[in-house]
C-alpha cells in the first residue's frame, strides 16, 4: 500500500535511505562501523547525521533543532532501523532531551538540547536489581547535603551510558508517601566523581551498563523539575519512548521482510524458487498484511499525538509498542526458518536481527506491561 506523504516528508525518508545505502548499506561497512557487531553505536555516523540537521529534528528551533514533530521523528527511526544504520544512541538521547525540554532549567536546555542536534549522547537510568517493571520500588537514593544531594546505589541495564555526556536519574529523595512520590530526577554528568559505569556483556554487543554511585555529590542545579515529582515527570513521557521503539522495530521488520523475500525468490529447491511454495508464500502474505497494519497504527497514532501533544496516548502508544516489537521479533523468527541454516548464519544478518528484535519486547516496558496496561485503559 503506498504511504501517502508531504513532500517534504517524502524527501526526507529518501535522504535518509540514500545516506545509509552509502554509509553502511553492506556488511563490510556495518562491520567496519561497529567492531565486528559488538558496539550499535558509531560515533562519527552519528555525528555525519547531525551535521544533516536529522538529530535535532525535533529539537525546539531556539537550541538548534528542526522543531518537528512525532510523525517525522517516527520515519526518521523507521528509516535508519530499516537502513542498519548504527546510532543506538539516538533512542535515549531523545526520551532524555524531551525530560529537559518539559521539565529542565534554561541552563539545562542549553547543554541537552543544543548537545543532541550537535550529536551528542544521553542517557537515561531508572532500572534497578530489585525494580525493572515496578519502576516505584526502586531504592538508589538522593540525600540532601550541603548546597546539593549526595547519591548512592545500584542502577542496572542503563543503555548507552558509557557513550552518554550526561545520565538523566531517577532517585529517592524522600519515603514519605506511596512509593510513586519521593523520586526525583537529576542531570549527572558521566564523569562525575562517584559514578562507575560498568558494561554488560549481551548477545547485542556492548550497549546496557550497571552503575555504580558511593556518595556521588550533584549540586542543587542538578536537578530536573520539581523535587520528589518524577514519577508525574515521567508519566508525560510515556508516549515518546513506545513510539520511539515502536518506529524502531517497525523499520526493523521491515528490514528482515525484505532481506527473507529477497531470499525466498532466489533459493530454488526442487526446480523452483522456495517463495513459490504454498507453504512459505502464504507466510510472507500474512507478515505484508501484518507489516502494512503495524505502519497504519504507527502513522495514525503519531498523527494524534501531533494533533494533541499535550495528551497521554497511554492506550493507543501501547498498542503501536506491542504490534511492532511483536511483529519485529515473529518476522525475524520466520525469516530465520525460511532461510534454513543460512538464517543462522552470521554473512546474513538474519540472526542479528532477531536478537535485536527479542530484547525490544522486554526494554522500554515488556509485552506483558503493555499488555496491562491496555487492558486497564478498558477499566479491566
Amino acid at each position: 500500500m503506498p504511504r501517502v506523504l508531504t513532500d517534504e516528508r517524502r524527501d526526507l525518508v529518501k535522504a535518509i535511505a540514500d545516506f545509509c545505502r552509502r554509509e553502511c548499506g553492506t556488511k563490510e561497512q556495518r562491520d567496519e562501523l561497529t567492531a565486528g557487531g559488538r558496539e550499535p553505536h558509531n560515533q562519527k555516523l552519528y555525528e555525519k547525521m547531525a551535521e544533516l540537521g536529522w538529530l535535532g529534528i525535533v529539537v525546539p528551533e531556539e537550541y538548534g533543532g528542526a522543531g518537528r514533530g512525532m510523525a517525522d521523528l517516527c520515519l526518521f527511526l523507521e528509516e535508519t532501523a530499516y537502513g542498519l544504520a548504527p546510532i543506538s544512541g539516538f533512542g535515549t538521547t531523545v526520551i532524555a532531551a524531551a525530560a529537559y525540554d518539559k521539565f529542565g532549567t534554561e541552563e539545562q536546555k542549553r547543554v541537552v538540547l543544543e548537545g543532541m542536534a550537535k550529536g551528542r549522547v544521553e542517557a537515561v537510568s531508572m532500572s534497578e536489581p530489585g525494580a525493572g517493571s515496578d519502576v516505584g520500588a526502586l531504592t538508589c537514593r538522593a540525600d540532601g547535603a550541603d548546597g546539593g544531594y549526595v547519591i548512592n546505589g545500584q542502577k542496572t541495564w542503563c543503555s548507552n551510558a558509557h557513550i552518554a555526556d550526561h545520565i538523566l536519574l531517577i532517585a529517592r529523595t524522600s519515603h514519605e508517601g506511596s512509593k510513586h512520590e519521593g523520586l526525583t530526577q537529576f542531570l549527572v554528568p558521566a564523569d562525575a566523581e562517584g559514578l562507575e559505569i560498568r558494561g554488560i556483556d549481551t548477545m547485542g554487543g556492548r550497549e546496557v551498563n550497571d552503575l555504580y554511585f558511593t556518595d556521588c555529590f550533584v549540586p542543587d542545579s542538578a536537578v530536573v523539575g520539581t523535587p520528589g515529582q518524577a514519577w508525574s515527570q515521567l508519566m508525560t513521557g510515556l508516549n515518546l519512548e513506545r513510539m520511539i521503539l515502536a518506529a524502531l522495530m517497525l523499520g526493523t521488520a521491515r528490514r528482515a521482510f525484505d532481506d527473507t523475500l529477497a531470499y525466498v525468490r532466489q533459493r530454488e529447491q526442487f526446480g523452483r524458487p522456495i517463495g513459490s511454495f504454498q507453504a512459505l508464500k502464504h507466510r510472507i502474505a500474512d507478515m505484508a498484511t501484518e507489516l502494512e497494519c503495524a505502519r497504519l497504527l504507527v502513522d495514525d497514532v503519531a498523527a494524534a499525538i501531533d494533533a494533541e501533544p499535550g495528551r497521554v496516548f497511554a492506550r493507543e502508544a501501547s498498542m503501536a509498542k506491542l504490534k511492532c516489537t511483536e511483529l519485529a521479533k515473529h518476522v525475524a523468527l520466520e525469516g530465520m526458518q525460511m532461510m534454513g541454516g543460512y538464517g543462522y548464519a552470521t554473512e546474513y544478518g538474519m540472526e542479528a536481527l532477531l536478537r535485536s528484535t527479542v530484547v525490544s519486547t522486554v526494554y522500554g516496558g515488556t509485552s506483558e506491561i503493555q499488555r496491562e496496561i491496555i487492558g486497564k485503559t478498558y477499566g479491566l
